[in-house]
């Protein structure tokens, strides 16, 4: 420990004692809290709120370690061995106390009992676990997925699992990169449910799990994701508020969609062509919500968050991080896998790739778009990204058309200003006229109401097939009702302002 370290006071992972109190609960806590996370130091010697270095007489500080090693065998468990030293800073001795990581957690103080003796480290400050956070450590001690455990008092049918099958084959090949990948897609079957964990089979029977409550939208777990506009920078005065619900990839694309329409589009020029692009990169976006929905506690009851703000975009993913996971090792690409099942489940629907990459990847988009770097705060109840709006000028073009990838929307710029027409033409006195088609007119009526639509939607809204809807939206686009806004994935239909 060195002088500089002590100035810098305590944080998440220090915390200092002047004396050895004598009592040591007024320690163990933080002892039992430093090993349910991810470990810590306690400085004995040191003032709390000074800084002092006090340091203790050379005749009794081995006495004193002798006590603490003694408090800790006998107040903790499972038991916890700590690393004990001296150390001298500024001619005085102090002791230095490590704690580890623990691996058989929950860790708790014995006289206290697992109920009221477990205590966990937020923000600096020792406190005691709630409900949620016991039950995280119990299945990070047993090495064992939430998501993978039996969904008590879900019933499913044999027409369910085949939906699900159906439903993640459909989202497989939608988001499929390439031709080559969509053909290589195969169906999903009850035996790769069951692998993942998805499924769980007791007697020849199949049961479900969590994952697929969670996957499905059923099941009686509260998974939602909550979506928000807010003026300013804090959330004092909400504009626009949202809750989703349902399968998990419908709400990663209703709130994609959410973010789409509340962020700016801009235009950037390449070569003789406009381009129209967000003012941040879709794809950092979508794989910023998919990573939260994969990655969020499910044992916490808490809901997704994703807000705009005046000055950023913030999503915030219930639960602390995973056992052996930081935010630096996350950013660097160490992925700690939290819900296995749908991990598997999302790699197989082609929403994640490799494992790991999405941080590394959506910081890379953002960092070449012009952005400041993304922001992560928390870890210890819950994790927050921030990407800030307000474009620097990126430094290379086709780095920017890569990060942004929205190509469906560019417009031939004339070559010279004779091309530009000098009419303008007319809006018509019936901008808000409704389609005289009656399908036409319940996707209007929908896009009046929520700000636009995908061809998603309009298959559930009508009842009718990918292909049919897709030519009603063209028809409508043709009609000036509406406008088509971005591509592939991104493609939303929104309320046409200029011709009608």
């Amino acid at each position: 420990m060195t002088i500089e370290e002590i100035l810098a006071g305590e944080s998440k992972n220090v915390e200092f004692k002047e004396s050895l109190p004598e009592k040591s609960i007024k320690y163990m806590k933080s002892v039992v809290a430093f090993a349910n996370g991810s470990g810590g130091k306690i400085i004995f010697g040191v003032a709390d709120k000074t800084r002092e270095v006090v340091g203790f007489d050379k005749e009794d500080v081995f006495k004193k370690m002798d006590a603490i090693a003694n408090a800790v065998s006998d107040s903790c468990e499972p038991a916890i061995i700590p690393d004990i030293t001296l150390q001298t800073v500024d001619g005085k001795t102090i002791i230095v106390v490590e704690i580890f990581e623990g691996r058989q957690r929950p860790y708790y103080i014995k006289a206290l009992g697992r109920e009221g003796g477990v205590y966990v480290r937020v923000a600096g400050t020792t406190r005691l676990a709630n409900e949620y956070m016991i039950k995280e450590l119990l299945f990070e001690g047993s090495n064992r997925y939430y998501d993978q455990a039996l969904c008590i008092g879900l019933n499913i049918t044999d027409e369910d699992i085949d939906a699900l099958c159906r439903a993640m084959k459909e989202q497989a090949i939608k988001n499929a990169h390439t031709e080559v990948q969509k053909a290589s897609i195969k169906d999903v079957g009850r035996q790769q449910l069951r692998s993942w964990g998805v499924l769980i089979e007791r007697d020849g029977k199949d049961y479900p799990s969590n994952a697929f409550a969670i996957l499905t939208g059923n099941g009686g777990l509260h998974v939602a994701t909550q979506c928000g506009v807010f003026k300013g920078t804090t959330k004092a005065v909400f504009v626009d508020r949202r809750e989703y619900t349902g399968p998990l990839w419908e709400q990663i694309d209703e709130a994609f969609l959410f973010v789409l329409r509340n962020i700016h589009l801009g235009a950037t020029i390449v070569g003789i062509y406009r381009q129209d692009v967000y003012e941040i990169p879709p794809d950092a976006i979508r794989e910023l919500i998919i990573n939260a929905m994969v990655h969020r506690s499910y044992l916490d009851h808490g809901t997704i968050q994703v807000a705009v703000y005046d000055n950023r975009l913030e999503i915030t993913s219930p639960g602390k991080l995973p056992m052996g996971q930081t935010i630096e090792r996350m950013k660097e690409g160490y992925s700690k896998i939290r819900n296995e099942a749908l991990a598997h489940a999302f790699a197989y629907m082609n929403l994640i790739e490799h494992w790991g990459s999405g941080i590394p990847r959506i910081i890379d988009k953002v960092k070449v778009a012009g952005l400041r770097e993304p922001e992560f705060i928390g870890g210890e109840v819950d994790l927050r990204i921030n990407i800030y709006r307000g474009q620097i000028a990126p430094n290379d073009l086709n780095a920017l058309n890569n990060a942004y990838k929205v190509p469906d929307t560019i417009e031939k710029v004339p070559d010279n200003a004779k091309e530009v027409p000098d009419t303008i033409e007319k809006v018509p006195d019936s901008a808000n006229k409704m389609p005289d088609n009656e399908q036409e007119q319940q996707i209007y009526k929908y896009v009046l109401e929520n700000g636009s639509i995908t061809t998603a939607k309009v298959v559930e809204l009508l009842g009718v097939k990918h292909r049919r809807a897709r030519a009603v939206l063209m028809d409508m686009v043709e009609g000036a009702y509406l406008r088509k806004e971005g591509a592939a994935r991104s493609t939303i239909y929104v309320k046409n302002t200029e011709g009608r």
